[in-house]
């Protein structure tokens, strides 16, 4: 596991003849095994934040250091290394292939890593259980309510144990007991060693 540390983080691109900054000289240094929140309106800048952690996006500059991996120097390669090995994210669509049931869904990562199909599917069964949905396995996500695709999507994100998991609106379009589970989930995650970055504008949190 490992320590976060954000120095003068700047993200910019051009809107027409503008130069946009949804990210200024932003600075962040968060304890290993920490729950962060990000807080705030959509539009602010959350999301790139997150993108800029998972190595999706590469600031304009500045640097972003997760243990010993300094992210924003990582070239292409190293890049899609530490997303696979690192990062567990959490994307507000959920991001389910709607033609694999809820136990492949979270299988797709691991046989990307080249895990045995055996191994992987017992892993995925552990991991469905664990967030509920131990009757609700061979699902498809169009059988899923919100609420199960998103407990798929997080037992999909933790499938390779990251040390850093990513949430983008984790709560969006879920009503109160939805809620309640996902954030039951994510204060689950949080318990231990592993480092989980929220990005909200949900005060339910």
């Amino acid at each position: 596991m490992g320590d976060l540390s954000i120095q003068n983080l700047v993200v910019e691109y051009t809107s027409g003849t503008d130069a946009v900054r949804p990210i200024d000289g932003f600075n962040l240094d968060v304890a290993a095994g920490s729950l962060v929140i990000l807080l705030g309106p959509s539009g602010c800048g959350k999301t790139t934040l997150l993108s800029c952690l998972g190595g999706i996006l590469r600031p304009s500059a500045g640097a972003i250091k997760f243990g010993d991996v300094g992210v924003t120097s990582l070239d292409a390669r190293g890049l899609s290394t530490y997303r696979r090995d690192t990062v567990g994210i959490v994307f507000q669509a959920f991001n389910l292939v709607p033609s694999l049931t809820a136990l492949e869904n979270v299988m797709v990562p691991m046989r990307s890593a080249r895990i045995s199909r055996r191994a992987a599917f017992k892993r995925a069964e552990q991991l469905l259980s664990r967030v509920g949905l131990q009757d609700r396995m061979s699902h498809r996500p169009g059988d899923l309510s919100g609420g199960q695709q998103q407990r798929v999507a997080v037992a999909r994100a933790i499938a390779l144990d990251p040390p850093l998991v990513l949430a983008d609106e984790p709560t969006a379009h879920l009503d109160f007991i939805q809620v309640e589970e996902v954030l039951r989930l994510i204060r689950e995650l949080a318990s231990g060693d592993r480092m989980v970055v929220v990005a909200t504008h949900d005060s339910r949190i």
